[in-house]
């Protein structure tokens, strides 16, 4: 989650450095290589699994990576980092809504509550203290953005309890050709209307930073997390995006942060611990041999 949380600065920084889709596009050009590099022989060995539910993991990776990224780095432009930060606090809400939708996965009375402080929290963030503006429906373009992408994220935490019966890191490697992929029309239309920005040097720097950080280090270690303890709490955990994110754009981006930051991010904060320590108590479910990452044997 502190590593994902960087991503709030880079999208921030991002405008007028690197457009949207050519970031998007390039945060899964670098890990696609290195996991071809690193991981190849087993990816190829479990090629199958992934043959046969190929249209899930193309709708996977462009709603979990491509269409969340594009929207994540499109609203830097509009609004501050601290509200990209807290409005990601909406994710685990969305899960718990989602899981109960679609497949009736009960929410515990504690979870209820984390529901509700985290809904609070959101809504003070997304109309600056202002709740009055939800009804106008006054809100900022960016903050918008934010929560469709969290929206898109949601669901794709949703579904990967039912992800290809492969290892990890062989799914992670198709997420991101999925992304990588998905992620060219998008670039061709920036680049089609005049909006395609080239990584400038400074551009570079946040290109390398999200492809080694946010997409490959966060993001693998999210899907162990989700297999070790499920995606109803291992989305509850996003919450610590907002507390990581905020701190970072005041001490990095010097941002401010005022009574109605501090107040939304005392109810994202109440929101996971009494999702978290009211939730029932039930033992993680156990993981198979053929689930766990492990790593390649050298080669002679």
């Amino acid at each position: 989650m502190l590593v994902w949380a960087g991503n709030v600065i880079a999208s921030r920084w991002a405008p007028g450095q690197v457009s949207p889709q050519a970031l998007t596009t390039l945060r899964w050009a670098f890990p696609c290589l290195i996991l071809a590099g690193a991981a190849g022989r087993r990816i190829l060995a479990e090629r199958e699994g992934l043959r046969r539910a190929w249209l899930r993991v193309l709708l996977m990776g462009a709603v979990g990576y491509t269409l969340y990224a594009s929207l994540f780095y499109a609203a830097g432009a509009h609004t501050s980092a601290v509200n990209i930060a807290l409005l990601q606090g909406a994710i685990p809400v969305l899960v718990l809504l989602l899981n109960f939708l679609v497949r009736g996965q009960p929410v515990s009375l504690g979870q209820g509550i984390g529901v509700a402080a985290t809904l609070v929290g959101a809504g003070i963030v997304a109309t600056h203290g202002n709740l009055a503006a939800l009804a106008a429906l006054d809100l900022n373009r960016g903050d918008v953005m934010m929560l469709v992408a969290c929206l898109l994220y949601a669901a794709y935490t949703v579904a990967l309890a039912e992800r290809p019966k492969v290892s990890g890191i062989t799914f992670f490697a198709a997420m991101a050709a999925a992304a990588l992929v998905t992620s060219l029309p998008p670039l061709a239309a920036e680049w089609a209307t005049g909006r395609l920005i080239w990584p400038t040097a400074t551009g570079w720097l946040i290109v390398v930073y999200v492809a080694l950080g946010p997409s490959l280090v966060a993001q693998l270690t999210f899907l162990r997390a989700v297999e070790m303890i499920g995606p109803n709490r291992a989305g509850l955990f996003v919450n610590l995006v907002p507390i990581f994110g905020a701190a970072l754009a005041v001490v990095i981006a010097h941002e401010p942060f005022g009574r109605t930051d501090a107040l939304a991010l005392a109810f994202v904060i109440g929101g996971i611990v009494c999702a978290e320590r009211l939730r029932p108590r039930a033992a993680p479910p156990a993981v198979p041999a053929a689930e766990v990452v492990t790593p390649e044997p050298p080669r002679r």
